[in-house]
């Protein structure tokens, strides 16, 4: 075989493997810091694969393990009480307009004790599927954050990042764009 025949042999074993995969939404169970400030970037998660078992993580208060397992989004449910809040491009810093949302978002979700919180991180069109899924899986961890700086048990979170797979607004202006780029907020009753 011709060291032609091999190159070329060997690219299409890796561009199978590098686009053969199926697309997911990149799911991450977080677990955040004492609620004491933002979190530093060695804090933040990664997305995890579905096929990773995960494991117990310690409650907030001490108390014993509280299991990790991923919820299926199915199980959840928009309430009005919980609105979105937005960013902007290419960011995932919570702004002050948002700020106000978010403690708002606390304060049902601590006179609602019996509910878990999915967090779901959207972006607009604009970047590659992979580049936006990293920045939606930050905007719903910096969402998730905030929330366990305004007393909320990160064991009641639990965050997924569509990227640009799940628009609220297909129009390509600023405005629709602006739409797009949120932490969207949803309930299962436990």
């Amino acid at each position: 075989m011709s060291t032609h025949g091999l190159a070329a042999i060997v690219a299409l074993a890796l561009a199978a493997t590098t686009f053969g995969c199926a697309k997911r939404p990149a799911t991450a169970v977080t677990v955040a810091p004492a609620p004491t400030g933002a979190a530093t970037s060695s804090e933040r998660t990664q997305p995890t694969a579905q096929s990773e078992t995960p494991r117990p993580a310690p409650d907030q208060r001490g108390g014993p393990p509280v299991s990790t397992a991923r919820p299926a989004p199915r199980e959840f449910s928009g309430v009005p009480d919980l609105v979105d809040i937005h960013f902007d491009f290419d960011k995932y810093a919570i702004r002050p307009r948002d700020a106000e949302i978010l403690k708002a978002n606390a304060r049902w979700l601590r006179a609602s004790q019996d509910t878990l919180v999915l967090i779901e991180g959207h972006c607009d069109e604009r970047g590659t599927e992979e580049y936006n899924l990293a920045l939606g899986e930050r905007r719903a961890k910096a969402a998730a954050d905030y929330l366990v700086a305004q007393g909320i048990a990160m064991s009641r979170i639990t965050t997924v990042s569509y990227g640009k797979e799940r628009p609220q607004c297909t129009n390509h202006s600023e405005a629709c764009w602006a739409k797009n780029r949120r932490a969207h907020f949803l309930v299962k009753r436990g």
